[in-house]
């Protein structure tokens, strides 16, 4: 199966499944994997159920392969620039899961880091529509590119100021950016329709 995000503009773009030499070599994955740690499922960091159908982690590695086949997973929305490790996208390939990703660069305050609004709009899109749930939401660590993201859903999701800031902030903790708060503030859901409650998604 081709994976790739069905919008070829620059800011959700079709992933190539190749790897380059200058790429640093990663660990490939194998079925046989799954059964690793005596049977235990080993969650992503930072996992959490952010609604029906959605979730949200730092980066997953092999050790959390078998965990996030539990999930039913449809697509992953990634939020880095860094090429998707082999490894992860023979996971993805061998359980028919969607890749979309937005290149958003990770960046310490100071300077203030500068959240491009539209591919997190671009990104919400894809949480939205909901034949791409179930998925998963990632970035590095599941802090300031996710807890943006999620926020930004909040806010869709009428919730107010504060419980956003509390959720971020249980993920970002002493890393919580001011730049990022001041973005879930300020941004604008005029554009979206309010979605329904989710409801419970399964994969075919």
């Amino acid at each position: 199966m081709r994976l790739e995000n069905g919008d070829r503009s620059s800011m959700c773009h079709p992933i190539d499944n190749s790897v380059s030499d200058d790429d640093s070599p990663a660990e490939s994955y194998s079925p046989a994997l799954d059964g690793a740690g005596e049977g235990l499922l080993v969650p992503p960091l930072n996992f959490s159920m952010v609604d029906y159908g959605v979730f949200r982690s730092g980066f997953p590695d092999i050790a959390n392969f078998a965990f996030l086949q539990t999930l039913g997973l449809c697509s992953i929305i990634y939020l880095c620039p860094e090429p998707y490790p082999e490894a992860n996208m023979e996971f993805l390939n061998a359980n028919g899961i969607r890749l979309f990703q937005f290149a958003i660069e990770g960046s310490k305050e100071p300077p203030l880091v500068n959240i491009p609004e539209e591919k997190i709009r671009e990104a919400l899109r894809v949480v939205l529509d909901e034949k791409n749930r179930p998925l998963l939401i990632h970035c590095k660590r599941g802090k300031h590119r996710t807890g943006s993201l999620v926020g930004c859903l909040r806010k869709l999701q009428k919730w107010c100021l504060t419980s956003i800031f509390d959720e971020y902030q249980r993920y970002a903790a002493e890393k919580a950016r001011v730049s990022d708060l001041r973005f879930m503030e300020l941004f604008d859901i005029s554009g979206f329709k309010q979605p329904p409650t989710f409801s419970s998604h399964s994969k075919n």
